[in-house]
């Protein structure tokens, strides 16, 4: 079972507006036995609220790692990257973009913007599962992650 240095538990925020998406991410960690708290919101706005605990999200616990899709309503994936890793508090956090679009632009542009790896969203679900159970796997078990709080 991957597990977190700091409580046991693996805070990821996943930022994302298609809730097949969403389910499909909560079944792959669970497959991959992740031990871990999935938190979603559904755009761009909610994610910073999210990540500054403003508003309901006052209680919200520091993420160790964001699952961050590029194409969001209100706020897009890449306004948000600039902003986290313009922001202090907020910049160390690893962001993997998870993403549908293969645009050489878009990836370009996140690592420009920090981002700590690109990844494209596969079509097929066996093959979007697995480069989920492969990002749980990279980021929650090889990496060391810094203490979230």
């Amino acid at each position: 079972m991957i597990t977190s240095v700091s409580n046991g538990v693996v805070e990821i925020l996943l930022v994302e507006d298609n809730p097949g998406d969403v389910r499909l991410t909560l079944e792959a960690f669970r497959e991959a036995k992740v031990c871990n708290t999935l938190h979603t919101v559904p755009d761009g706005v909610e994610a910073m609220a999210f990540l500054r605990k403003e508003g309901r999200y006052e209680k919200a616990p520091s993420p160790d790692l964001i699952l961050l899709d590029l194409n969001l309503p209100r706020k897009d994936g890449r306004e948000v990257l600039a902003e986290l890793k313009a922001d202090e508090a907020l910049k160390h956090v690893p962001v993997v973009v998870l993403t549908s679009s293969k645009a050489e632009r878009d990836i370009a542009r996140s690592y420009e913007l920090q981002a700590s790896c690109y990844v494209t969203k596969p079509l097929d679900l066996d093959q979007f599962i697995s480069v989920v159970k492969s990002i749980g796997d990279f980021w929650l078990a090889v990496v060391k992650l810094p203490r979230s709080d």
